[in-house]
């Protein structure tokens, strides 16, 4: 019920939205995404390492949306710096202090930086085609290795980190992959090439389905289920995130090698 609410919503702001709307939006859900992470991986403690962190999540994020490289780059400097420093200054056991100042750091790399390749994404020319294509494989991928493994699993994939995946569930979220990006270009996509298909379909469905399986990683190793409840019968916002984040980075840049370049 909620998904029937919210991916019209979703799907009509994509369209409609102007570009400062949508990469506010992308702003909104990374800070929400970052602090997720960081309430799942950092102790209580370390309160104001988290809100500085979410904080410098969203200047990461708005740097990516303006497409400022060198910009991108000093912000990620300073921000390596200034943790640095801040966690120096301010340890309190030093058995576990480099831990929580590598899931800090990783947190910004995880979450803003690769989700303002969402933005990016948009800003290209037909960007929202981008979008709606990354968004139509990766449902479908999601779909497909959903029914394909109720049905016919019976090898585990990686019982290890998600012990209900199948490979014959991930074969048939592959091949839901592929199936879509054909859609995409039939539906609203004629500039790809049937070999764009075919190497977005594979790539990104395997990208896809390993997003999630690192997502599933992180929150067995903080000893949690979901990321949030900020979703009713989803989890939270990185759980909805988590085979997208591996996605939207090499999309775009096969958009920018294979068709700005």
């Amino acid at each position: 019920m909620t998904g029937l609410v919210l991916l019209p919503l979703l799907l009509l702001f994509i369209y409609h939205a102007p570009p400062l709307w949508f990469n506010g939006l992308v702003l909104v859900v990374a800070l929400l995404a970052l602090h997720e992470f960081y309430a799942m991986s950092l102790p209580p403690a370390r309160r104001a390492e988290r809100l500085l962190g979410v904080l410098f999540g969203g200047v990461l994020t708005g740097l990516l949306s303006l497409d400022l490289p060198w910009a991108l780059a000093g912000g990620l400097s300073f921000a390596v710096l200034f943790f640095a420093i801040f966690f120096l200054l301010r340890f309190r056991e030093l058995s576990t202090v480099t831990r929580d100042l590598a899931l800090l750091l990783c947190g910004l790399l995880y979450v803003p930086f690769l989700l303002g390749h969402l933005a990016l994404l948009r800003g290209l020319p037909q960007g929202r085609e981008w979008v709606f294509f990354v968004l139509l494989v990766v449902m479908a991928s999601d779909t497909a290795a959903y029914f394909t493994g109720t049905s016919f699993g019976r090898r585990k994939l990686y019982p290890a980190i998600s012990p209900n995946k199948s490979i014959e569930g991930a074969i048939g979220g592959l091949a839901g992959c592929i199936l879509g990006a054909l859609l995409g270009k039939v539906w609203f996509f004629s500039a790809l090439t049937l070999v764009d298909v075919l190497v977005l379909g594979t790539v990104l469905g395997v990208l896809a389905q390993l997003g999630d399986l690192f997502e599933s990683m992180l929150k067995r190793s903080f000893g949690v289920k979901d990321s949030g409840t900020l979703i009713p019968g989803h989890g939270g916002i990185l759980d909805r995130l988590d085979s997208l984040l591996f996605v939207f980075a090499p999309a775009y840049y096969y958009a920018l090698l294979r068709f700005a370049a």
